[in-house]
């Protein structure tokens, strides 16, 4: 059985790394900037629409308000990118927000970021992923009429890449995200020529339809809602910026100065896109609706529910490229795949950010562990798993899905900008030098801005969203601080009973006397060989326990034993239900009230089978006895095992598989230390 499931094993991910060449796995900013930036670098790919979507509802004359909330957008984004530039030099280790947050806000607010950011990754997967399957649903008719299953298989699929480490799937998506990064720079430069040099009328497919406004002549509170709620929808490309912060330790040494270039360079890129398609949506007279079945007319008719509205990205390709050229069909593969690879951002920060708090007891133990490709994998399943159920339960549908973002990176952003000013704070009290004062004030200065502004954007997106979905996002935030901090506070009971005491206790005292109980059924090999084994211990008492649930096997027990002349008492318990495990589970306990002092030692023969159909027919008496056992005080449970024919075949066998080698486990060459790192 192990070997069948060897041999895919090392098909999906490949063969298993030493821990010694975890450094072979570090990224050069090349491959660092797809790995972690492809989130708010894809997010140019809705962003935008989200934008003219909340504006349609006053209908096309509020369009001219999108120009400034992409300044809005813009600024904000500066504000992060700087934000957190500070951050990577002063917490290079990997915890990110929620480092900077407990460090110097205390555990509670370390925690409040931390279920936040676990809430934005599972998000993060789920509405790219969803957002990837409508665009790509417009070109392949089935993709649309499976949106729920081609949406897990694509999480399935992004799961075993992820699985086979971080530098591999790193060189996957790096292709497709710069593929995208190119494509949308020349629509914004061949747009730019085309309208501003060559003066050309660039049409989108939806230019000649009209927006029936839901709220006309908006003005005063309702027009400023709808405006703030508009920015709200924009600040979608915020999201995945606090990535690379989590993932310093992956970058190429030196970690902080590369992770704090490719920030900048994803703050560049991002907001030069996102500003780019905004303006050419406006030029091309790009028409977007909430409801596009009933507020979109032509001629003055509801385009139906047959109408599929496309991206704004997917119309303005159209318009400045022309629809079917090559340059359309590549931007919008591109486009969809690397709303797929989006959800990279969050495979690669929740596993490091789940390895952390279980460290620190937050989570369970098994997240610290790293697989057979030095990757997270509990945590990279575990993240899958909760994306999957996210797009079950909403049908893959990315409107319904996006209405849940953005509340938890802005809890984040804040309380890590708050905290990073306590840091400063701190530090100045003792610095003397003052060219590094004068650095510190400068940080303390950029932090203090970014909090308030993104505090600010917090409170916005808080009132905008909140009935709209961004409750469920509070939800879950919740029930990660309630389950992590249940979690915690089991790791610290246990820890606290487990800790050797300094003088004498009752578990350093010897037991006054140990009374052995063989448990025997019938006389045969095993039974021999646990009675054996019993009398080897010298116990202080020594007895055969057998139940009696069938009066001839148990004459024929009796028979037999006093036949073979064995010298050890044998004492049979009735059992009028026929139960085997609770009567000797009682007798025990009996042993134990009369004498809290002794220690009872029970053992059990059980055969060993070599195939797992044969455990389920044997020892599941056995199984059910000792999980009964663990709860009763001062009893030992020692298993004798008898090896029966099928288990020495399965010997054979992996004596087999140890001279062979699995596909892609064949290891070239001797595992020499890891080479030097080299900044990049």
């Amino acid at each position: 059985m192990s070997k069948l499931t060897d041999v895919p094993k090392r098909i999906l991910i490949g063969r298993a790394l030493r821990s010694d060449r975890l450094g072979e796995t570090l990224l050069p900013k090349r491959i660092a900037l797809p790995v972690f930036a492809s989130d708010p670098l894809s997010s140019v790919a809705y962003a935008p629409g989200e934008v003219l979507l909340v504006l349609s509802i006053a209908g096309v004359s509020a369009y001219h308000f999108s120009p400034w909330i992409a300044v809005a957008v813009v600024v904000l984004m500066f504000t992060v990118v700087a934000s957190y530039r500070q951050n990577v030099h002063a917490y290079p280790s990997g915890g990110g927000d929620y480092e900077v947050a407990n460090t110097n806000l205390g555990p509670k607010a370390g925690l409040t970021v931390a279920s936040a950011l676990l809430v934005d990754y599972v998000l993060t997967v789920a509405v790219s992923i969803s957002s990837g399957i409508e665009n790509l649903g417009s070109a392949v008719p089935f993709i649309v009429e499976h949106k729920v299953f081609s949406a897990l298989a694509v999480i399935v699929l992004l799961t075993l890449m992820n699985l086979r480490g971080v530098k591999e799937s790193g060189k996957l998506f790096a292709i497709p995200t710069y593929v995208f990064v190119s494509g949308v720079f020349l629509l914004i430069a061949w747009g730019a020529f085309r309208g501003l040099v060559l003066g050309d009328t660039m049409k989108a497919p939806t230019a000649d339809l009209e927006i029936e406004p839901e709220h006309q002549g908006l003005a005063g509170f309702a027009l400023v809602f709808l405006l703030l709620r508009a920015f709200s929808s924009g600040c979608a490309a915020l999201t995945g910026v606090e990535a690379i912060s989590n993932g310093v330790p992956a970058f190429r040494k030196p970690k902080s100065k590369n992770a704090a270039n490719t920030l900048a360079l994803m703050g560049l890129f991002a907001v030069t896109m996102f500003c780019g398609i905004i303006g050419l949506a406006l030029a091309t007279d790009v028409r977007m609706a909430e409801n596009p079945a009933h507020d979109l007319l032509s001629n003055g008719v509801p385009v139906g529910a047959d109408y599929v509205q496309n991206p704004v990205i997917t119309q303005v390709a159209e318009a400045v490229f022309g629809k079917g050229s090559f340059f359309f069909v590549l931007l919008a593969a591109a486009t969809a795949l690397v709303l797929f690879l989006a959800a990279n951002t969050a495979y690669n920060g929740f596993p490091v950010l789940g390895s952390i708090l279980a460290q620190d007891r937050y989570l369970p133990r098994q997240l610290h562990t790293r697989g057979d490709r030095l990757a997270f994998s509990n945590g990279i399943v575990l993240l899958a798993g909760a994306a999957a159920l996210l797009v079950w339960i909403y049908g893959a549908d990315s409107t319904r899905l996006i209405q849940l973002y953005i509340v938890g990176v802005f809890v984040s952003f804040t309380l890590s900008q708050i905290g990073m000013v306590r840091h400063w704070n701190r530090h100045l009290t003792t610095e003397r030098d003052q060219a590094k004062r004068r650095h510190m004030y400068r940080s303390r200065a950029i932090n203090a801005f970014g909090a308030f502004f993104t505090g600010l954007v917090l409170i916005v997106v808080l009132i905008t969203k909140f009935s709209h979905g961004a409750w469920v996002a509070l939800l879950g935030m919740v029930i990660f601080y309630v389950t992590m901090t249940a979690i915690r506070r089991h790791y610290d009971l246990v820890s606290s009973e487990l800790a050797a005491p300094e003088g004498p206790s009752d578990d350093s005292l010897r037991p006054s006397r140990v009374h052995s109980v063989v448990l025997i059924s019938k006389i045969h090999r095993p039974a021999l060989r646990a009675l054996a084994y019993a009398k080897l211990m010298r116990s202080d008492t020594l007895e055969a326990l057998s139940v009696n649930v069938d009066a001839a096997e148990t004459k024929a027990l009796r028979e037999e034993w006093e036949r073979r002349g064995i010298d050890v008492p044998l004492k049979v318990l009735d059992s009028p239900y026929r139960e085997i495990t609770r009567p000797v589970v009682e007798y025990v306990r009996g042993i134990r009230r009369e004498s809290p002092r002794d220690a009872v030692s029970v053992i059990i023969p059980e055969y060993v089978v070599g195939h797992w159909y044969e455990h389920l027919l044997h020892n599941q008496s056995a199984l059910r006895l000792k999980g009964r056992l663990l709860f009763t005080p001062g009893v030992m449970v020692t298993s004798v095992p008898y090896q029966l024919a099928s288990s020495e075949a399965a010997k054979k066998r992996a004596r087999k598989r140890q001279e062979w080698n699995a596909p892609g486990s064949v290891r070239r060459g001797p595992a020499g230390p890891p080479p030097k790192d080299r900044g990049n």
